[in-house]
Order: C-alpha cells, then structure tokens, then sequence
C-alpha cells in the first residue's frame, strides 16, 4: 500500500487497517498481549514498522490521515502517535501540534501506548517551557494514563534542575494507587537520581510520596546499571527503613 497520501478517505483508512491486518504476527501479538493487561486487541505488528510507516504517512498529507484515524487496534494508536510525533511546527505550528496531542491522549490506555506516544514527542527538546506548561495539568488530572503521559513526559524531556522542584512536586501530590501511575514516577525517580543525584538524594529524604511508590522509586534506583554497588546498598538500607 502507499502510505504517502495527498488526501486520505475512510476507504483509504479502510484499506491502511486491512494492510495492519495482514502484517499479524500470532506468536508477538500472544507475547505483546501476555504485557498489556486487558488489551485484547492486538495484531503483534513490531514497533519499528509501525515507526516506518508513520515516516511515510506523514511525507504526504499526515493531517489528512489524523482526521480518518480509527482505534479499533493497538498498534492503530501506536501509528498514529507516531505521526503524531513526525508533525514539524515549520509546517502545521505548535499550537496544532498541541491540538493533536490534545485530541490524542484520551485515547491512551496502556503504557504501550503511552511511551511510544512519548518517545514520539521528540519537538518536546525545542520548546520546553510551552510543553512543561502544557503537561502540568496531564500530572493534576483524575484519569491514570492522563498522569502516566505527564510523568514519562517528565522523566524523558525535563531531568534538569529547574524542572525538578516542580516535578518532584507533582510526584508528591499524586495520592492514588494506580500502578502504571506509581511505576512512572518510580521510574522517574531513578532517571532523576541517576541526571541530577544531589537534587533527588535531597527529595528522597524529604519526600511525601506513598510507601509503595516511595519502595519503587529505590527498587528502580537499584536495578539501574548506572547507579554504583555502593549506592545501591544505600537504597536497600533505605527501603529497610520504611
């Protein structure tokens, strides 16, 4: 099929799911579903092809496509998060991107999903303070995969000091018990240790997040093969501590 579209239609839509359909892969789409609990809908089509053909999609018309774009798939949303990603703001502007983020996120109910969506947002690294500003509400929302988008977005485009006070902030005001809540902020934790040490070793000390979050957070310290055998037997001691 010829994914570099001037104009795309519902048929043409139609004719892209019939092409991901026949890309199945039993085995993959078994393992992929065995990591995404409750998501059944799953045709096992690995990521770097869905990238490839986001590549091709978005050298023709990819506005065009985001407006036919359908969910019926996984890999459907994974598509079209990564042309998503591939918007330049020389050709459509920021705030259009924004628009289609926008438009994108309640779709996100996984974390499959969620992190090749922001893996994705690569124009993040250009405009930082919009996109820090843009994402602060994502980290306040009510809606777990809202929060998951905002703190893998933290942990992937804003582990510097100025970010971090805020941040760490947001990690503590979060009060629910959502696991792929809890093991985003676990896992930005250890990527803050690991970029800003002094800062993060500061929070750990003085932090107000649950027990369990707070037992991630160290557990993913420890598993990190950046983080020395001296500092992790801090973090173990730790974890012996709450």
């Amino acid at each position: 099929m010829e994914f570099r579209q001037e104009e795309w239609t519902k048929e043409k839509y139609k004719q892209l799911v019939a092409y991901l359909e026949g890309k199945r892969e039993e085995k993959y789409a078994a393992f992929h579903s065995s990591l995404i609990p409750g998501e059944d809908k799953i045709l096992g089509i690995r990521i770097p092809i869905l990238r490839d053909m986001a590549k091709e999609i978005s050298k023709g018309n990819a506005l065009s496509y985001l407006q036919q774009a359908e969910f019926q798939y996984n890999e459907e949303k994974i598509l079209t998060g990564a042309v998503i990603g591939n918007l330049k703001e020389k050709q459509v502007g920021l705030e259009r991107i924004l628009q289609e983020i926008r438009a994108f996120v309640p779709y996100i109910d996984n974390w499959s999903v969620c992190d090749t969506f922001c893996s994705s947002l690569k124009m993040t690294k250009r405009h930082k303070e919009e996109m820090f500003a843009f994402l602060v509400p994502y980290a306040k929302s009510e809606r777990a995969y809202d929060r998951r988008f905002a703190f893998v977005m933290f942990l992937a485009y804003f582990m510097e000091e100025r970010y971090l006070g805020e941040i760490f902030a947001l990690c503590d005001a979060y009060d629910g018990t959502e696991y792929y809540v809890q093991m985003a902020i676990a896992w930005l934790v250890s990527v803050a240790y690991v970029k800003c040490k002094e800062d993060t070793c500061k929070y750990l000390e003085c932090n107000q997040l649950d027990d369990v979050t707070y037992r991630m957070s160290l557990q993913k310290i420890i598993e990190s093969n950046r983080v020395s055998k001296e500092e992790k037997e801090i973090m173990r001691q730790k974890k012996k501590k709450r």
